[in-house]
């Protein structure tokens, strides 16, 4: 009974340990007014770290979205996972995210978050404890990091768009009703050549409302496909098969783009990274934190980091 007994301190001791490496700090990073406030999680050694870009809407540091039923926590699954393979990593809250921020959000244009990530990584430079730096941009943030990857080492893409906004969002509506996606199209036209749209369609007036409109034309103004054929460091562009909202076509475009990038699909992987099995599951696992990250994404990410 005593061995048993001793045997079960030491396992916990170590389990112990091994949390212990891990270190966490809570830091607000400022951009002007605008706050940044995000979780650092190192460990004590040197190790490269990971700065996630976020996608669009109102993403928090761990991959919800406040005032949504999106609860998928798929960036603090990811940040758990990499720091398990000694890889440091930060995320924030995106200037959308932060209620102290709301103030100043009325004129934010697409290049408002890319000088945001620009700020985060100056300011973690600065601490000089990490070999090397690896922008993570997912689905918006895809081309937000190819942006903002100036000073960095590596960047990778994961679910990044393939084509301009309007193509993008064209695309996905058009999916479901064909008719609308015609007007949708011919709205972001008008956009596109006007600067704005003076008679907005009643179907699509959340997309296209006035206050919307100075940040999409901002957005369609830039080609993901130009701007990845910039990039000279090490990158990886990753696209999960089972992903309903980046196809696996915006992928391949990426590839074409730049030919030194390397192209992983993962099997069975969604949008919000999450493994699904069945097709019923890949809404939920927006709505739930229950299903589990794709290891096989963390897989891909380490041996790309480390490489």
């Amino acid at each position: 009974m005593i061995k048993i007994i001793t045997s079960i301190v030491i396992i916990l001791f170590g389990i112990k340990t091994a949390f212990a490496q891990i270190e966490s700090e809570e830091i607000v990073i400022k951009n002007g007014e605008i706050e940044l406030p995000g979780t650092l999680t190192f460990t004590k050694e040197k190790s490269p770290l990971i700065i996630w870009v976020h996608g669009s809407g109102n993403v928090d540091r761990n991959g919800n979205q406040a005032g949504t039923p999106v609860k998928a926590n798929y960036i603090k699954e990811f940040r758990d996972s990499v720091n398990k393979k000694n890889i440091a990593f930060f995320s924030y809250d995106k200037r959308t995210a932060y209620k102290k921020n709301y103030p100043y959000l009325k004129d934010t244009k697409i290049r408002d978050f890319v000088i945001d990530v620009e700020t985060v990584i100056s300011h973690l430079k600065k601490e000089k404890q990490f070999s090397k730096i690896i922008l993570a941009g997912h689905s918006q943030g895809s081309l937000i990091a190819m942006l903002a990857s100036k000073n960095i080492d590596k960047y990778i893409s994961i679910a990044g768009a393939g084509e301009t906004i309007d193509k993008i969002m064209t695309q996905q509506i058009k999916k479901n009703n064909p008719m609308l996606g015609v007007i949708v199209k011919k709205q972001f036209d008008t956009l596109r050549f006007k600067g704005k749209i003076e008679k907005i369609n009643p179907f699509l007036v959340t997309i296209f409302s006035k206050k919307n409109q100075p940040f999409l034309y901002s957005w369609l103004q830039i080609d993901p496909l130009e701007e990845i054929k910039k990039l000279t460091i090490p990158t990886l562009i990753i696209q999960g098969e089972k992903d309903t909202q980046v196809t696996i076509e915006d992928a391949k475009k990426l590839k074409e783009a730049n030919a030194n990038a390397k192209l992983v699909f993962i099997k069975n992987m969604n949008h919000v990274l999450k493994t699904i099995e069945k097709e019923e599951d890949n809404l939920k696992s927006y709505y739930s934190s229950d299903f589990p990250l794709s290891k096989e994404l963390i897989e891909t990410v380490v041996q790309f980091v480390n490489k």
